[in-house]
């Protein structure tokens, strides 16, 4: 019956690691002009629809872009929360998928499919999910019943909704987020969460898909 606290989980925009389809992690990559205009976007579309009190975002300059230009639509500052960051894909850093899985071809395949295995010398899917969890209390403690937008990455977002939903591991390889789509879960002063929206992209320009 409370107010809950509302989690707007804005995944940052293309860059060229994105392009290329790379293992993006800790690495800096700044936004494509692509990425520019997908945060533009997002900004766009916050803007006018309203409902966001505060701004937190990874440290990382493709977060950080992304959640600037929605500061800068709306008149918040950002706040960086280091425990948005991506996934550390250590020794994958900057590879494609064929280039992680002929470099490291066993466990690669155990990666795929199990949360507790890591890249060499990175984090694996479970300890991002803890860590994420803790960040999602410390965001719900600090703004409780308000409206916050978290800038992050693909990673980080999957984990935020799978606590929200209450779901196995399955759910991060399984579900697909785009650039720049937006995602919402509210979290309740008992312990309950829902998700209300997921990967939306209805503010970004349609792009023709590929049937075959």
């Amino acid at each position: 019956m409370a107010e809950p606290t509302r989690l707007l989980l804005l995944r940052h925009g293309q860059t060229a690691l994105s392009v290329e389809r790379r293992y993006s992690g800790h690495g800096d990559p700044v936004l494509t002009e692509l990425g520019r205009a997908q945060a533009a976007a997002a900004a766009e579309r916050l803007a006018e629809q309203g409902g966001v009190d505060v701004i937190v975002s990874s440290p990382l300059a493709r977060a950080r872009a992304t959640a600037q230009a929605v500061a800068d639509a709306i008149g918040l500052g950002v706040e960086v929360h280091d425990g948005l960051i991506e996934t550390d894909f250590g020794a994958w850093e900057g590879l494609t998928f064929r280039e992680a899985a002929e470099r490291d071809p066993e466990l690669h395949s155990r990666w795929l499919g199990h949360d507790d295995v890591a890249p060499p010398g990175g984090e694996s899917f479970a300890q991002v999910g803890q860590r994420l969890a803790q960040t999602r209390s410390d965001l719900v403690d600090r703004y409780r019943g308000r409206r916050v937008l978290a800038v992050s990455h693909v990673t980080p977002i999957k984990s935020l909704l799978r606590e929200a939903l209450g779901v196995g591991p399955e759910l991060l390889f399984r579900l697909h987020l785009d650039l720049a789509s937006l995602s919402i879960a509210e979290y309740f002063p008992d312990g309950g969460s829902v998700v209300k929206l997921v990967n939306d992209t209805g503010h970004l320009p349609a792009v023709p898909q590929r049937l075959s």
